[in-house]
């Protein structure tokens, strides 16, 4: 066994700032090559030094042990500014507690209806293009799934003109995290502008969030949405959530249900543009299953390629592109002993990019998944949604929205990038193209069908963890 000291440096880092440059310069870049230094690298996160994990059995080693493997980090710490103790932010000691509490809203029993809600908010999106009209995918996207997510939490309790300012605090908060990780914190605690307005975001949106609980509260009455199950949680004492606890989880799961899942479509519909006999074969299949409609839950077992793109899709593009956490005691992590208070972090996309995983790792290729030696052996490298204890509690959640968006707007439309774009990933705590316009071109109308429900919605064979 040898010292976490004797781990391989990452090559080209600077005084003071580490690795940052090259992270903010071109991080994917970067990310792709530490692998190649071993399966522990060490890189510089500003003045904070972190432990690089590169190796897919590690990585799930680290997500096994998630007491050892405590969330905390340069990356972790900012993102509990605004989530608090939400399920991802959290430490060991309080999330089996929260975990069961909060697991009832996610019950598959409550997915149909979630499904009901997402296709109304994604066929509004679907009927509001215009044949030839130029979109800001990203934009229309996060709008989208803001909505949807927004209906699913609140069941259109909330008013609209609230909502927006809402996704406008959460949005100024997430775009400055890249940045704030990796600056020291003397830096954040100054009165500048940037941190004044970041921190006046963070006070706005829990004091709107305040104001709902209370409201949702006083009334008593179940919406059937996610904060009425939240409000209604018991564990076996009969205790509940705390109006700051809900308040964490709500936080959470509308930055997760608007970024991660908003940024995963506009790289598909990116990749699909890149990949048109892919784009062919999405629009046999849901011509096939939908003639012309929108999309809902029952479909679903029918859509098994519209699934695996978004698959690929995340494997390719993963919103959630790296995480930190902080090693709780003294451990032994590949053949090196790591310290208590040790920064160590995983990337999916690293992972991901790996060509001993993935064969030809930048190859958009949804149909690596049809086989399921290919899916048995991918489940323990697929970090979409991490792993461990600590694995999303909505990935059926967002696979279900991703699927039914996809469908239905492929339905109906085509999008082609148009010029000046820019697909460098943006400075910020997820995965996403700088810039993506794309123009919506309107496909032969097909007279819609209603849809077959008939047939159960049983658990989709194409799973890929």
């Amino acid at each position: 066994m040898t010292f976490s000291s004797s781990i391989a440096v990452a090559p080209h880092r600077l005084p003071l700032f580490g690795h940052v440059v090259s992270l903010l310069r071109d991080p994917l870049r970067f990310l792709s090559s530490l692998p190649a230094h071993g399966d522990l690298v060490r890189i510089g996160l500003g003045p904070v030094t972190a432990v690089a994990v590169c190796d897919p059995d590690l990585t799930q080693e680290l997500l096994r042990h998630d007491r050892i493997f405590d969330k905390g980090g340069p990356l972790l710490d900012r993102v509990r500014e605004l989530l608090g103790d939400g399920l991802v932010t959290c430490p060991h000691g309080m999330h089996r507690r929260h975990r069961r509490l909060v697991q009832p809203a996610f019950h598959p029993s409550r997915t149909a209806d979630y499904a009901s809600v997402m296709s109304r908010q994604i066929t509004e999106i679907a009927e509001s293009w215009r044949d030839g009209q130029v979109i800001d995918v990203k934009a229309q996207m996060h709008a989208l799934t803001s909505t949807v997510t927004a209906a699913t939490l609140f069941a259109h309790s909330v008013p609209r003109p609230v909502l927006s300012r809402m996704l406008r605090d959460v949005d100024h908060v997430v775009r400055a995290l890249m940045t704030r990780t990796v600056l020291p914190a003397p830096l954040l605690r100054l009165p500048t502008p940037g941190n004044r307005a970041y921190e006046r975001a963070i006070t706005d949106l829990r004091a709107a969030l305040a104001e709902i609980i209370t409201a949702r509260r006083s009334e008593g009455v179940d919406h059937g949405d996610l904060l009425s199950a939240l409000v209604a949680a018991q564990d076996e004492d009969g205790g509940g959530l705390s109006d700051l606890e809900i308040s964490d989880h709500v936080i959470t799961f509308f930055v997760a249900g608007t970024e991660t899942t908003g940024t995963a479509l506009a790289w598909a519909f990116s990749l699909l543009d890149q990949n048109p006999p892919i784009a062919d074969q999405l629009h046999a299949e849901v011509d096939s299953v939908l003639a012309g409609r929108s999309a809902c839950f029952e479909d679903l077992p029918r859509l098994p390629l519209t699934r695996r793109i978004m698959t690929e899709t995340l494997r390719l593009r993963p919103p959630v592109w790296f995480v930190t956490r902080t090693v709780s005691e003294q451990t032994e992590l590949g053949g090196h002993s790591l310290a208590a208070g040790t920064t160590v972090m995983y990337s999916a996309f690293t992972v991901h990019h790996r060509a001993d995983l993935y064969p030809e790792p930048e190859r958009f290729d949804p149909d690596r998944w049809l086989s399921d030696v290919a899916k048995a052996s991918a489940r323990g490298s697929f970090l979409a949604f991490a792993g461990g204890a600590r694995k999303c509690i909505g990935e059926d959640f967002a696979m279900t929205e991703l699927t039914l968006t996809l469908a239905t707007l492929a339905a109906r439309w085509r999008l082609h990038a148009v010029s000046g774009n820019d697909s460098r990933p943006a400075r910020s705590a997820t995965l996403q193209p700088r810039q993506l316009n794309m123009r919506v071109t309107a496909r032969a109308s097909i007279t819609p069908q209603p849809p077959d429900r008939t047939r159960p919605a049983a658990e989709n064979t194409d799973q890929t963890s």
